[in-house]
């Protein structure tokens, strides 16, 4: 398949961008789903301003372009090692480098200057993030990798998952928030 796992409708429209397949007016099809792996600081970020803007790193620009209003972005949060939510896109990529997510003590600055507009379908309170050794098993995505290295899947910003994972984590989110301690 091409353009990131999306069937395209012409032979011609195989060998473009989802971007310029947009701009040629060729219809695109399903919504793709993806997992965007960060920090527990940017997630507050994300979350403290609505989900707008996400943003990618410098060399994930291939895959941001990607992006098309309606795809979703579950939010796998490092150091705790859990899904806190789900976002849904609500834009194509566009550049900015306006700084909004820390850099902490990296070697060289991240602008994550790659971008797209969403908005929140979901968010957990932190206390009810899903740990995704819980999920681990039951994610087709992780099955790549021995059991014993699950958390290998994570590594990486950005991948996209399948109609399965995707059923899974949206389940497991909206059970966790619906049984969500109150904040």
């Amino acid at each position: 398949m091409a353009c990131g796992g999306r069937l395209p409708n012409s032979p011609v429209a195989a060998e473009r961008s989802p971007a310029a397949n947009r701009i040629a007016g060729v219809a695109t099809h399903p919504a793709e789903s993806w997992i965007l792996t960060g920090s527990l600081e940017n997630f507050r970020i994300n979350v403290e301003r609505g989900f707008d803007p996400i943003g990618f790193k410098e060399r994930r620009r291939r895959q941001a372009e990607e992006f098309e209003p309606g795809d979703e972005v579950f939010f796998y949060v490092t150091g705790v090692q859990a899904f806190g939510g789900l976002a849904r896109v609500t834009s194509e990529m566009f550049e900015d480098r306006t700084p909004i997510w820390p850099q902490g003590k990296k070697k060289r600055a991240e602008p994550y200057p790659w971008r797209v507009h969403g908005e929140p379908v979901l968010v957990l309170h932190e206390a009810d993030f899903i740990p995704a050794e819980e999920l681990a098993p039951e994610l087709e995505h992780v099955r790549k990798w021995p059991e014993e290295h699950w958390h290998l899947a994570f590594q990486g910003q950005l991948r996209t998952i399948g109609a399965a994972d995707t059923r899974l984590l949206r389940e497991r989110l909206a059970a966790a928030s619906t049984s969500a301690t109150p904040a």
